[in-house]
């Protein structure tokens, strides 16, 4: 079983960064593609970015030049870069972790951790 936690949230100015991380236990982190996402109150969850095995990233539209995810195998760490943040940020962002499989994916969550930006 893997187990992701968050870590990073909190409020900041619009305009303002910052830096999430996820940890994930376990020795399988390299093998998991990584993704962050994101739910707003009374909004569904929506993919921010995500980061494949291999390094290779997309982004949602919406955070495309302001944010950037990355990852660390040797920790077990994927890190997402919040710059340039604006009110509409404003979420609870959840670090999620897939290992694809022929048949069904295996999917991961983190508790999440609140985004707040003040305008």
């Amino acid at each position: 079983q893997v187990q992701l936690v968050e870590s990073g949230g909190g409020l900041v100015q619009t305009g303002g960064s910052l830096r999430l991380s996820c940890v994930a236990s376990g020795s399988i982190f390299s093998i998991m593609s990584m993704g962050w996402y994101r739910q707003a109150p009374g909004k569904q969850r929506e993919l921010v970015a995500r980061i494949s095995r291999d390094g290779d990233t997309n982004y949602a539209d919406s955070v495309k030049g302001r944010f950037a995810i990355s990852r660390d195998n040797a920790k077990n760490t994927v890190f997402l870069q919040m710059n340039s943040l604006k009110p509409e940020d404003t979420a609870i962002y959840y670090c999620r972790g897939t290992i694809v499989r022929a048949i069904q994916d295996i999917i991961y969550w983190g508790q999440g951790t609140q985004v707040t930006v003040s305008s």
